[in-house]
């Protein structure tokens, strides 16, 4: 199937404009075709010492060797998982009960994968947890991150994600993991909305952990990877049984491994074009807003260090606005308030939260992908007139 053509039937989904990407991505056709045989004939357990058995086990650990050679890792490094959550949450508490981190230095926009994780940790006396803080344009004060480095008493986890899901901007983790090595600290980036979307070098990055999950970059949901540095230890974090190099034992979500590393493989092959068509579209929206709306703006470093494929968009609170995700979604347009792991609770954003305290404004987040055009983003600039 030509790719021109793989775009043009994904750039509706039902009938829907989709720009909430940064939650989920559809299916790339070619991530489906590569995971049937494996959905089909190719049953097997790969724990199994049959032929049924080593065929499987033998598409795994490709898949390793795949993703570890894009990322620039050993294959050793990578372990699959379930997706971001469970590898975030694996990291964190390995860092704090294997490796003797007694203090956490996060920050408040961090994923509740990250924040939930800290806070339990927290409230169960194993680590104390500070948040750095944040420069005007919602980035990370490096400065204050190398204070409180510099001023612990205690060996610390440093857990700070590569870009923000919510609002797009990217952390200098090359930076941090140098100020992590200097201060003899542990570093877990959340990079889940940057692999698949930006290169990796593993064996340059000043990293101990990183996590992934395909789903984010046109791959199967209820997949991820973990990658643990080769230069530190941690114990099993599931018990009863010796996949994944016995540290992760359960049966491994084959097909969704296999999936992962197609996924990551073209995510890798079109990169260069992907990111610039995707920019195009994030700017002409950006434009768009800003020659119909009045009073929008912009949350995050959107002219700065951020991901291309989100756009935070405040639209002043009115009777009207205050329903805008609901009425978009009656117009079939697909968007979200923030983090998809919050959709449906009444708290609203935390990121947003954390970086105004301006009640008199509703946001929307808007998120690309290579099947989304022009003329979608015109139809949903032509309706927010209408509805605000």
């Amino acid at each position: 199937m030509e790719r021109s053509q793989i775009i043009n039937d994904n750039s509706k989904v039902g009938g829907r404009i989709y720009f909430d990407n940064a939650a989920t991505t559809s299916l790339d056709p070619l991530v489906l075709e590569s995971m049937m045989p494996y959905l089909t004939e190719k049953f097997g357990n790969p724990s199994s010492i049959y032929s049924y058995g080593r065929e499987t086990r033998m598409a795994i650990e490709n898949a390793r060797k795949s993703v570890a050679k894009i990322l620039n890792a050993h294959p050793a490094e990578i372990f699959f998982t379930s997706g971001g959550t469970e590898s975030t949450n694996t990291a964190i508490n390995a860092s704090v009960r294997d490796l003797g981190c007694k203090k956490i230095i996060t920050c408040p926009l961090e994923h509740h994968a990250t924040l939930h994780c800290v806070e339990y940790l927290a409230k169960r006396n194993e680590a104390e947890v500070c948040y750095v803080k944040l420069l005007s344009n919602s980035e990370i004060d490096l400065n204050d991150l190398e204070r409180l480095l510099k001023e612990s008493k205690e060996k610390c986890l440093v857990t700070l994600m590569h870009a923000n899901n919510e609002i797009g901007n990217i952390t200098d983790i090359e930076t941090v993991g140098n100020l992590c090595k200097k201060y003899n600290a542990i570093f877990h980036s959340d990079t889940v909305q940057t692999i698949g979307h930006f290169p990796f070098d593993l064996r340059k990055l000043p990293v101990h952990f990183i996590t992934g999950a395909s789903h984010k970059f046109h791959g199967p949901k209820g997949v991820g990877i973990l990658y643990i540095n080769e230069n530190i230890k941690i114990n099993p974090f599931i018990n009863g049984g010796s996949q994944e190099r016995n540290m992760r034992a359960g049966t491994e979500n084959l097909y969704g491994i296999v999936g992962f590393a197609k996924a990551l493989e073209l995510a890798t092959q079109n990169h260069e074009a992907d990111k610039e068509y995707i920019s195009g579209i994030k700017n002409y929206m950006k434009k768009k807003l800003l020659q119909n709306i009045p009073g929008v703006y912009f949350n995050g470093d959107t002219d700065g260090k951020c991901l291309y494929t989100v756009l935070s968009a405040a639209f002043p609170k009115t009777e009207k606005s205050e329903m805008l995700l609901f009425n978009l979604d009656i117009n079939n347009i697909c968007a979200s308030g923030g983090s998809a792991c919050t959709s449906g609770a009444d708290a609203g954003s935390h990121v947003i939260r954390a970086i105004t305290n301006n009640p008199n404004q509703v946001t929307v987040r808007f998120s690309f992908c290579k099947y989304n055009t022009k003329e979608e983003v015109d139809v949903v600039v032509e309706k927010l007139k209408e509805i605000i």
